[in-house]
């Protein structure tokens, strides 16, 4: 198995461990909602300190459910994939682009060794 093999297994087992280790340890049993996002979070531990806190603007667009939000934010993650999967495959392809014209260069400023003819 060579280096990068090696190294992208170990990457897929830590990602595999992520992402099944909070489910098998149990973690946010206690919770009425157990993996709710960052922002309800927020909004629970800032109710607590402050019961009478009120916000300073509302959102601009307010989905009318959970899994419509949901939804947008996985259309916003591919998108993000995307345009991140675009710009390096673009520098991949300009640095290999750039290789072979060095070595196009190369090979054609080097000396030929052909027979002439008699």
């Amino acid at each position: 198995m060579s280096r990068n093999a090696r190294i992208n297994a170990l990457l897929l087992l830590a990602v595999a461990a992520l992402a099944v280790l909070p489910l098998v340890l149990g973690l946010g049993d206690h919770k009425e909602e157990p993996f709710a996002g960052a922002d309800a979070e927020a909004e629970t531990a800032i109710t607590e300190i402050e019961p009478d806190y009120e916000p300073w603007f509302s959102p601009l667009y307010e989905p009318p459910s959970g899994e419509i939000e949901s939804a947008l934010f996985a259309l916003q993650a591919a998108l993000g994939a995307g345009v991140l999967a675009y710009y390096f495959g673009l520098r991949r392809g300009r640095r290999q682009g750039e290789q072979r014209a060095v070595a196009a260069a190369e090979a054609a400023a080097a000396p030929r060794d052909t027979p002439e003819g008699d």
